[in-house]
């Protein structure tokens, strides 16, 4: 039993917890203004259960790829034995359904409609028949919903602006390029594997460049929108180009390199992330 528990809490990703807890947290205190159990449920969802449903599905579906890649061994994720892929879809699903159906009970009719599509983008990355994961480009684009949706919810949820649109585009851009760098890493065991991902359909150096270009995209969005804060979150956007740029003529054949960028990416994005936070304290909770 312990060791199961140490399997679905690895498959879950806890080094990534914070891209989908945070996002949702933040938004919904910086617009509510104050902490209750809308916010204390959702954050805590989007922490845990949605990670382990986003990320341990994955791992049951993509066994065969995984056990071929190298890095599948610890933070960057797990190579899920076979005998534990019944007891983590189940765990997956049981752990999501009450939190789902409590923020149904507290959401409008868009909330709703919203959070539906975020779950569904969720499970579409994976499962057969869809696997959104094998349809290039439309597998950024689903990963990028992963991350901006939490953030689209609690901004639906506590009442959206037309002026919050600029803000989501910028966060999914993010995330399009964020997955988009990440396929680069595993070109070659995905090929090995037959899965088609943008990393394999466009190439690997294709894809650090369109990387590139929807990061400076991202990043522009935000810094022309005025103010100080977001001009910041916007200058902060363009550190990540920082990782895909010495990577800008790599080759499928040496692609597995990008892993060590990868690695800085993620060291960046605690450095944002942690920036942010203190943008917060300072604009929202300290005035």
């Amino acid at each position: 039993m312990i060791n199961t528990c140490k399997r679905l809490l690895l498959s879950s990703r806890p080094i990534s917890w914070v891209n989908t807890a945070f996002p949702f947290g933040a938004a919904y205190l910086v617009i509510q203004g104050h902490i209750d159990a809308l916010f204390i449920v959702g954050t805590l969802f989007f922490l845990i259960p949605y990670n382990l449903l986003m990320y341990g599905v994955n791992d049951v579906f993509d066994y065969e790829s995984d056990r071929r890649n190298p890095r599948k061994s610890g933070l960057e994720g797990v190579v899920l034995e076979q005998n534990l892929h019944k007891t983590t879809l189940i765990t997956s699903i049981v752990l999501a359904v009450p939190f789902v159906a409590w923020l149904f009970t507290q959401g409008s009719m868009s909330a709703n409609i919203v959070l539906t599509g975020v779950v569904f983008m969720v499970l579409a990355y994976s499962v057969p028949y869809l696997r959104f994961k094998e349809r290039p480009v439309l597998d950024s684009m689903t990963s990028a919903a992963h991350f901006a949706g939490p953030f689209l919810y609690a901004l639906v949820l506590v009442g959206w602006q037309t002026d919050y649109l600029p803000l989501v585009l910028s966060f999914f851009l993010w995330g399009m390029a964020s997955h988009a760098f990440g396929a680069v890493q595993d070109v070659i065991p995905d090929r090995e594997a037959g899965i088609v991902s943008i990393g394999t359909f466009l190439g690997a150096r294709t894809t650090v460049r369109l990387s590139v270009l929807l990061y400076f995209c991202a990043g522009t969005i935000l810094l022309v929108q005025g103010g100080l804060s977001t001009a910041i979150v916007g200058a902060l956007g363009f550190s990540y180009i920082y990782s895909v740029v010495p990577y800008w003529d790599i080759t499928d054949s040496s692609s597995a390199r990008a892993n060590k960028g990868w690695k800085r990416f993620m060291k960046i994005n605690y450095f944002v992330g942690f920036v942010i936070t203190l943008l917060l304290i300072q604009n929202y909770l300290i005035n």
